[in-house]
């Protein structure tokens, strides 16, 4: 059920909603929160110390992340059941972002990744301060499908060399999957064991039950394990080793300002894929459970978690799909959940990470390939394939673009390929030609898309189904003079009906201009449906309407059609011109 509120929330309320949540809340949900909150412990800790291995990290960053994350977003966001701690697809994007400059030991290394969480921050807070929730709109989703399993398959077989127990590969997959090949005579199979029957656990697990928290029970079955055979001493198993206990220190990260530019490129496509993939998790549970989310204050949000995140050492932190879908499942009423698994994650670091020295690194590799394999949705691209082909496409340039160079390169081609989709819808013609519909007097419809549609002989009636801008005032100009070419008996009168017009920008003016000269240049008079008072003071600033005296300006298509059958215009048969 959800809660009812009177009236617009106030500013602390709406920019703090722990403050508007937190004064409406009920003590019967506390013990459903605090179940959902110790079921979220037992998902997010092996997952944060699998996400850290992704992103290149120490296992504890991913607690950190996790502590920092979930406290932040409890504050500042205003989704009931979203949790926001480190996912596979933004420790992937961090990690091969640092890589590419080459940091020269894992200090550095530590210091690039954490500067570039507090940039992702920074730039996350700039845009909630400026209003820019619309962004989500602005990557593909189909491109972004094909981007994120090229990332799972690249995450997938990163971690193939901890699974066999070899040396890790250098290069782009195909590369780093041959390498893996080439060294299997060298593999250690107790290893591989290890981490096959981790993996085989995983997914059969959820299958005997939901209700079974299969990381913890992995982490916690490898352990044992690794502890009793000794692993590590007697068959040569890699284990994680030492954790340091205890609470970070926050701090900001001593590099220079020349990385920093360099990272900003990288921060912003962060942003742009985490922020899609929070606010359509975020979108999903609000519109089950009945209740609004605030783009703009979930920017604010994530702002603050990764800048929580960044100043501890840990990732990314972003909406995770799998650990909301826990928390929901769970049956949390409220942040108070996220809250709860955040203690629970407080006290993991301070007590309980030396129960981690033993945990084989091919547990780890086994719990992150588990993880990603929730990310490589093939049905989506050949569902794409079907419905969209263009867009399906640049899915395979982003795809391809990952596993055949990198991640980093993909995520521009993921961007590039969403930008070019953009101009090129943008950039079609929007013109449609209408005809009256068979018993009526003044209802017409798009003759293409209803055969039945009558045209008026010798008036050419065009209706723009999109705003006419400078990218696509050329095509549209093109789409009209093709429309006069081939409209038998010839067009003595063009209608021009701009429904969606609101203005007109300077290279569009330019263009109409040129098009009612050609059309005077055929003799054929122009009128003008004057569907907003903006557009007609634009045109009438420009001369538009009184060019040459043949464009003659109406408030109705109706009004315009009258006026033609009081005063036709005389037939013309001027040349092409």
């Amino acid at each position: 059920m959800s809660q009812q509120t009177t009236g617009r929330p106030g500013w602390f309320e709406a920019h703090l909603p722990i403050l508007g949540w937190g004064r409406r809340y009920q003590t019967s949900w506390l013990s459903r929160d605090m179940v959902a909150g110790l079921t979220l412990w037992g998902l997010v800790v092996p997952e944060g110390m699998a996400y850290a291995g992704i992103a290149g990290l120490p296992p504890e960053a991913g607690l950190y992340t996790a502590m920092g994350g979930l406290i932040a977003y409890a504050v500042f966001g205003s989704s009931r059941q979203l949790v926001v701690v480190g996912t596979s697809a933004t420790a992937a994007l961090l990690a091969g972002t640092v890589v590419a400059l080459k940091p020269e030991d894992a200090e550095t290394y530590a210091a690039y990744a954490a500067a570039l969480v507090l940039l992702v921050g920074v730039l996350f807070v700039l845009a909630g301060l400026a209003k820019l929730g619309f962004i989500a709109q602005f990557l593909s989703r189909p491109v972004m499908e094909g981007f994120v399993l090229g990332l799972a398959i690249f995450v997938a077989v990163g971690q193939l060399n901890k699974l066999f127990g070899v040396e890790k590969g250098e290069g782009n997959v195909p590369r780093k999957l041959w390498h893996v090949v080439t060294q299997l005579d060298e593999a250690n199979w107790w290893s591989f064991a290890v981490g096959i029957a981790a993996l085989a656990a995983l997914f059969i697990l959820p299958r005997i039950s939901k209700a079974l928290p299969g990381g913890l029970v992995v982490l916690a079955g490898g352990i044992l394990l690794s502890a009793v055979l000794d692993l590590s001493g007697n068959h040569g198993v890699e284990v994680v080793g030492t954790l340091p206990s205890g609470l970070p220190s926050p701090g900001i990260p001593q590099v220079d300002a020349g990385v920093l530019w360099t990272l900003v490129p990288a921060a912003i496509g962060i942003l742009l894929v985490s922020y899609s993939e929070a606010l359509g998790v975020a979108g999903s549970l609000a519109n089950k459970h009945g209740y609004d989310i605030d783009p703009n204050q979930e920017l604010l949000a994530l702002g603050a978690a990764n800048l929580s995140s960044g100043s501890l050492g840990g990732l990314v932190a972003g909406g995770s799909m799998s650990s909301s879908a826990v928390n929901d499942g769970a049956k949390a009423r409220s942040q108070v959940s996220g809250l709860s698994a955040a203690i629970f994650v407080v006290l993991t670091i301070l007590f309980l990470t030396p129960i981690f020295k033993d945990l084989p690194e091919a547990v780890l590799a086994a719990l992150i390939i588990h993880a990603v394999s929730h990310l490589m949705r093939v049905t989506s691209l050949v569902k794409v394939r079907r419905l969209a082909p263009a867009e399906f496409w640049m899915g395979i340039l982003a795809f391809a673009g990952v596993l055949l160079i990198d991640v980093l390169e993909g995520l521009v081609i993921a961007m590039l390929a969403s930008l070019l989709l953009v101009i090129y819808r943008s950039s079609r013609s929007s013109v449609t030609a209408l005809g009256r519909l068979p018993g009526s007097e003044d209802l017409y419809t798009a003759m293409v898309r209803n055969p039945d549609a009558v045209p008026l002989d010798g008036v050419l009636i065009i209706r723009t189904d999109e705003p006419v801008y400078y990218a696509n005032a050329v095509s549209n100009r093109d789409a009209v003079r093709d429309l006069v070419r081939s409209t038998v008996p010839p067009v003595t009168t063009v209608v021009f009906d701009p429904q969606t017009q609101h203005d007109l920008d300077f290279t569009t003016l330019e263009i109409l201009t040129e098009l009612l000269d050609w059309l005077e240049g055929r003799n054929i008079e122009v009128h003008l449906v004057a569907t907003h008072s903006d557009l007609v003071a634009i045109a009438k600033r420009a001369g538009l309407i009184h060019l040459g005296g043949r464009v003659h300006v109406a408030p109705t298509l109706t009004d315009v059609i009258a006026q033609l059958k009081r005063n036709p215009p005389a037939e013309t048969s001027a040349a092409d011109s």
